[in-house]
């Protein structure tokens, strides 16, 4: 216990928050409410609650518990001395400790005890249902433009399990699904034969003995039956479908299936009748809810257990393949060796190296970032009519560049600082003549040196520069929020009710400039505190154009993309920008320890993650943001590898 307690400790310590030393343990009621009322209550009450915070409904200490990943941000906002604002009486030395020693004796003593959540049971999205029926079966269904649209969850991701769904049109969409998949199978000779190899057919001789003997012997078995050629076909199929060996009854369902069909099909010749009864089980499996959602088998007692191997084995591909576990983890799981000493650390890089590992570099980039909108001919990004360049095929290679830098980051450059600042990009030469490089030539995508500081990483690439701006115009305020929340992780509050948006006039903005109109917008005092965080950042990557090029200016008037940041450093431009977010490692380090961690268990973080997101982060900042080390420690954090029964049960619920 010392020990758990000591990494607490460091965890909470690294999240900006004070920890006391040695002090006797402050009382909720007695010591930390009267604090709050005296500083806390005036701005943040029942009645009218500043920025919609009511923190009086916190009467009792499990509500702190309750709402930990808040209770974090008040003490990093009193840590950092932005609460009490500066146009509120300072807290004293005394009060200032009491709310930070005792919010963190709090917060400390919930995490002492670890809790891995529920058990995830969750439908497979619709991209790892592509995934899957892929491997499966070798026939490349387009699930995602065939099925209703899922949403994302907590975490903004398409896997999160409170937001798939299913609704009887889905379940039509399924049988369809399963009727079509089927039939293209059947009609591929070589992707049916992979999974039928053999010709099913009785002899003369064999159908006359199956038909004589059992008048004499009892107990006879069919020579070469039907039914046991089915098996051979039938099992193997479905414990892969099913991503675990399958059960005795679920042997005996198919076998009925199978049969049922085959008889009443007796004019139809072998193969063929043997071949449209395994047909039908097929589909039956690929409508099974052991195929359609990932099951994993509750605990019977209330107290958190490893996963099974199988179950591992499942998190393990749909996390870095987007689909099942192929036949090496199969048989590593059969085998009860995937938990063996040094086993994941194997798998993790034979997964990472294999080139279904680019499904998890797409499917998690274009998310994270929100680049998915340029595949949406719908989404609102640059007019084409101001901005006719800016063709779906750019937007396509836009997609494109992202996903091959961020795979080769990776996979190759091995540093995710990359993804911050680097001296290169993927283009093909469409892409490159776009953004006005060189030397470029061709359709494919290729690893790209750049000349100049403000193309490499996040920040500049054409996607990112796309997804944050408005149609007609470059939104700083957008690109600011969209560094603070999806580079650092710190999202700003809402804005209050009633505060007017920018002018759309174009002749004001080239006239002022965006950095004029948003001093003048920050002189509304409701607005100023945020602002001064967000509009820096924007400002400094305004010479990107809604469409992704560069620029120096808004018609007449020059661009000045220099800036202080809310921490008092300058910056001259984008790549002088992008080098002081280098600087914030560990909010980095946490962001995207927090975002891969989410997406790979499928649900968003809470509160009782915070040690698994510090392992994470420490993990990265200690190895120099390696992927390899990275990934291994993520798969091996409590979250990844235990379940509980109901998680809802380990937590004190207030309501």
């Amino acid at each position: 216990m010392p020990l758990i307690k000591t990494y607490i400790l460091m965890v909470l310590a690294s999240l900006y928050i004070f920890v006391a030393e040695a002090q006797e343990t402050l009382d909720y009621q007695s010591d930390i409410i009267p604090v709050l009322d005296k500083h806390c209550y005036s701005c943040h009450n029942t009645g009218n609650p500043k920025g919609g915070v009511n923190l009086k409904r916190y009467e009792e200490e499990g509500r702190i518990v309750k709402d930990g990943q808040f209770w974090l941000k008040v003490v990093d906002q009193i840590k950092s001395k932005e609460m009490p604002p500066s146009n509120k009486p300072e807290l004293n030395e005394k009060d200032y400790h009491v709310l930070l020693d005792g919010i963190n004796g709090i917060l400390i003593k919930s995490l002492e005890k670890r809790t891995p959540g529920k058990v995830i049971i969750r439908r497979l999205s619709h991209r790892e249902y592509h995934y899957t029926i892929l491997d499966l079966t070798g026939v490349n269904f387009d699930a995602v433009n065939r099925f209703p649209a899922d949403g994302s969850g907590g975490g903004g991701f398409d896997n999160q399990g409170g937001s798939l769904f299913f609704t009887p049109l889905k379940m039509e969409r399924y049988y369809d699904a399963a009727e079509e998949i089927v039939n293209r199978l059947q009609e591929d000779h070589n992707k049916w034969s992979e999974l039928v190899p053999e010709t099913y057919r009785q002899n003369i001789l064999q159908r006359f003995l199956n038909w004589l003997l059992p008048k004499f012997i009892s107990d006879f078995e069919p020579l070469n039956s039907a039914e046991k050629a089915a098996e051979k076909v039938l099992f193997p199929f479905a414990s892969k479908a099913y991503r675990r060996l399958i059960k005795t009854e679920e042997k005996e369902l198919f076998i009925r299936l199978f049969s049922s069909v085959y008889y009443e099909n007796s004019e139809e010749p072998d193969p063929q009748r043997f071949n449209t009864s395994v047909a039908e089980v097929f589909k039956a499996i690929l409508i099974s809810p052991s195929f359609l959602y990932k099951m994993e088998e509750e605990p019977l007692g209330p107290e958190p257990i490893a996963l099974g191997d199988f179950e591992l084995a499942t998190r393990l591909s749909y996390f870095l393949w987007s689909s099942m576990p192929d036949d090496e983890l199969f048989k590593l799981a059969m085998e009860g060796k995937l938990q063996a000493p040094g086993e994941i650390e194997i798998q993790v890089k034979r997964m990472l190296n294999d080139p279904k590992s680019r499904r998890f570099s797409e499917s998690f980039v274009s998310q994270w970032l929100g680049i998915n909108k340029l595949k949406d001919p719908n989404a609102p990004l640059a007019d084409l009519v101001r901005f006719p360049e800016f063709t779906p095929s750019i937007r396509e290679a836009m997609f494109e560049e992202t996903i091959s830098f961020f795979h080769h980051v990776m996979t190759e450059s091995k540093n995710f600082m990359d993804l911050i600042n680097s001296d290169y990009s993927f283009l093909n030469e469409d892409l490159a003549n776009y953004y006005g490089i060189e030397g470029v030539k061709g359709d494919n995508f290729k690893k790209v040196a750049l000349t100049n500081n403000t193309r490499g990483g996040f920040l500049g690439l054409g996607s990112v520069q796309a997804v944050t701006s408005l149609p007609t115009r470059t939104s700083p305020v957008l690109r600011g929020k969209w560094v603070l929340e999806e580079i650092l992780g710190t999202s700003p509050p809402p804005p209050p009710p009633d505060v007017a948006e920018l002018p759309e006039d174009e002749a004001l903005h080239e006239e002022l400039g965006l950095k004029a109109l948003l001093e003048k917008h920050r002189e509304d005092p409701a607005c100023q505190s945020c602002h001064e965080k967000m509009d820096p950042l924007g400002l400094g990557l305004e010479n990107f154009g809604a469409d992704g090029k560069w620029r120096e200016s808004y018609g007449s008037t020059p661009i000045d993309p220099a800036g202080v940041l809310a921490s008092g450093e300058t910056f001259e431009g984008p790549g002088e920008l992008k080098r002081l977010l280098m600087k914030e490692k560990e909010k980095f380090a946490r962001n995207l320890s927090k975002k891969s961690l989410s997406f790979a268990i499928g649900r968003g973080t809470t509160f009782t993650d915070e040690t698994a997101i510090r392992e994470l982060s420490t993990a990265l900042i200690e190895n120099d943001f390696n992927p390899d080390v990275f990934i291994s420690t993520l798969v091996q954090s409590y979250p990844f590898r235990m379940k509980i029964k109901d998680f809802q049960k380990k937590v004190n619920e207030i309501d």
